[in-house]
């Protein structure tokens, strides 16, 4: 039976990684990263793929880092047929691409050529797109660069954000790679390369991404904050405090003011004025050093100090 070396990290990640179990495929070995701390005590956690594996009893094998690493050379001591991954989060060596008789292919979160890189999910969400998808490639040593193997449209509705997203597209690709998994095995699969002159990137977000210019429209903004909800969460700033904007709405407003302009105060919103007449009205949010709340919670507390004209820096 042709053996498979599984390669992931995140939520995203461990439902494929139970389907290819539950078909039956020959798991060599997982491959994920290491244990991170996590959360405010920094407790040591392990990615959930790694949690998944052991509990299909499967071996797990995690490098801080691929390259030169003794972990590399006991991946490619197991003599793969094929090498499946699903954000696994590094780039994978050359030495190791070249191992599997039938190639290394990857289940990827876009409609390749469109938004290569580490984070599509989050970008097309923040470009407003109406959908995306997910494509399986094979791996080159460019990132993303491979040839197409099979690919699936998936819609975006205007008030889903990004975890939602994830979730949509797990279960995607996790469909997509159970029905195209067999040609690739017996080599009839389709295999189209890809149009150089449609490539876009998705590059893993920046702090500056993080913070909402006001100045953009009112779109942009709601699209930005959905986009990074609920990680890592969009944030302005205050009086010189920085503050986390979790959740927001469009709203219409009648006049244009000042962008970052507090248009209004209410029992479960904060309106805001963007450089359009749609507004932002933020219903969650998490002031600096405290737990993230509801606008009415945070109006019952220092919230009772804000007026409406006063504005986001």
């Amino acid at each position: 039976m042709n053996s498979i070396i599984f390669m992931g990290t995140p939520d995203f990640s461990a439902p494929i990684l139970r389907m290819l179990h539950s078909e039956g495929y020959n798991i060599a070995a997982v491959v994920t990263q290491p244990d991170r701390p996590v959360g405010r005590k920094r407790i040591l956690t392990p990615p959930p793929v790694k949690v998944e594996a052991l509990k299909l009893g499967l071996p797990v094998i995690q490098p801080e880092k691929l390259t030169g690493s003794v972990e590399l050379e006991e991946i490619i001591s197991l003599q793969p047929d094929l090498i499946v991954t699903a954000a696994f989060g590094q780039i994978l060596p050359k030495e190791l691409l070249d191992v599997p008789r039938l190639g290394s292919i990857n289940v990827h979160a876009s409609l390749l050529p469109k938004y290569r890189g580490g984070a599509p999910i989050h970008q097309a969400i923040i470009d407003g797109e109406t959908e995306t998808g997910v494509t399986i490639m094979y791996m080159v040593e460019k990132l993303d660069a491979g040839d197409i193997i099979s690919q699936v449209v998936v819609p975006i509705a205007d008030d889903e954000n990004t975890g939602d997203l994830f979730d949509k597209l797990s279960v995607a690709g996790e469909a997509l790679l159970k029905e195209t998994l067999p040609s690739i095995l017996d080599g009839t699969n389709a295999r189209v390369v890809q149009d150089e002159s449609l490539v876009t990137f998705a590059r893993n977000i920046s702090r500056e991404q993080e913070r909402i210019d006001w100045s953009d429209n009112g779109k942009a903004i709601y699209d930005q904050i959905r986009g990074l909800h609920p990680w890592p969460v969009a944030y302005t700033v205050f009086q010189g405090e920085q503050l986390k904007i979790w959740w927001g709405e469009k709203v219409e407003l009648s006049v244009e003011a000042e962008p970052g302009t507090i248009a209004s105060i209410e029992t479960n919103r904060i309106i805001v004025h963007t450089g359009d007449k749609t507004g932002v009205a933020i219903t969650d949010l998490q002031p600096s050093g405290r737990k993230r709340m509801s606008v009415d919670v945070f109006n019952r507390g220092i919230g009772a100090q804000w007026n409406e004209g006063d504005r986001f820096e």
